[in-house]
Order: structure tokens, then sequence, then C-alpha cells
């Protein structure tokens, strides 16, 4: 972990932004942290390549935070390829082979291990692309103009 990790994230948010500036920076993807692909689920982070690939990776800080993981074989349907990012002291014998592996902290990440391809089905891609841009934009103008959220739990 950094030396110097933001006191107002979680650990596994911190570990979130390393992988989202890794995905973003060095792989050309879009990015969106705590992304909602359906009612009832919620992943790390969602990441948009440029040919329409989606990726999901789930952040674990701790042994005891991926233990009481028990909804994460749920996502694989809602991506090309899932992850796991943890931390360089995290024991990694215990992640799911078959799944990709990521070493995160705050800052940076790299892939260790690539997960295997499992594409979606068009009409799924479609939907999940369409909902990640409304996501992204929604985000996007929140942080111009925090007073627009207020507006959108009006309508």
């Amino acid at each position: 972990m950094s030396l110097d990790p933001d006191p107002l994230l979680m650990p596994g948010q911190l570990l979130a932004r390393g992988v989202a500036r890794h995905l973003s920076g060095a792989l050309g993807f879009a990015v969106v942290e705590e992304f909602v692909p359906e009612r009832g689920k919620r992943v790390d982070v969602m990441a948009l390549g440029q040919k329409g690939e989606i990726w999901v990776v789930e952040c674990k800080s701790s042994r005891a935070d991926f233990m009481s993981d028990g909804k994460w074989e749920g996502y694989l349907d809602w991506c090309d390829r899932y992850f796991w990012a943890v931390d360089q002291e995290f024991p990694t014998d215990l992640l799911p082979e078959g799944t990709g592996l990521i070493i995160a902290d705050s800052y940076d990440a790299e892939i260790l291990r690539m997960a295997p391809e499992h594409k979606l089905a068009s009409a799924r891609r479609n939907a999940l692309v369409r909902r990640f841009a409304f996501h992204a934009a929604r985000r996007l103008q929140a942080a111009r103009d925090p007073d627009a959220v207020s507006a959108w739990t009006s309508v």
C-alpha cells in the first residue's frame, strides 16, 4: 500500500483507485467505480474497452473482506473478463482459479494473471454499454454541478 493513502477512502476504495488508474492510463479503458449493472448488484470497478469489451474488477482489502463476499459469482454474467484486485500482502491462494488477478495499491496496479474471456451476449453488452454511458455522464454532471444531483431525485 502507498505510504500516503487518502484518509477519506476505505482500503477497498484505495485499491479501486489504483486499478482505475492502471486500466484507464496503461490500457485505455473507460472506468466507473461502484457501478450497478442491475438492481442488487454493485461492482467495485467496471471497465469499458475501446472495442466494447467489459471487465469487472472486485477489490478485496483483506482475507475477511474476501471470505464475506458470497455474491461475486453473480458478476460473471456481466463481463467478458473478471478480476480480483488485492494488495501485495493478500494471500492470493484464496482466490478462485479461472479468474484474473491484479495487484494494486492506491496509485497503480499490475495484472499478474489475465482473466479468461467469456464473451457477453450482444444484447447484454449493448444494455451494459448504454447503462455505463448514462452512469458515467451522470457522475460527470454531478462532479461539475453538485446541485444537479438533488434535481435527479425529484424527477
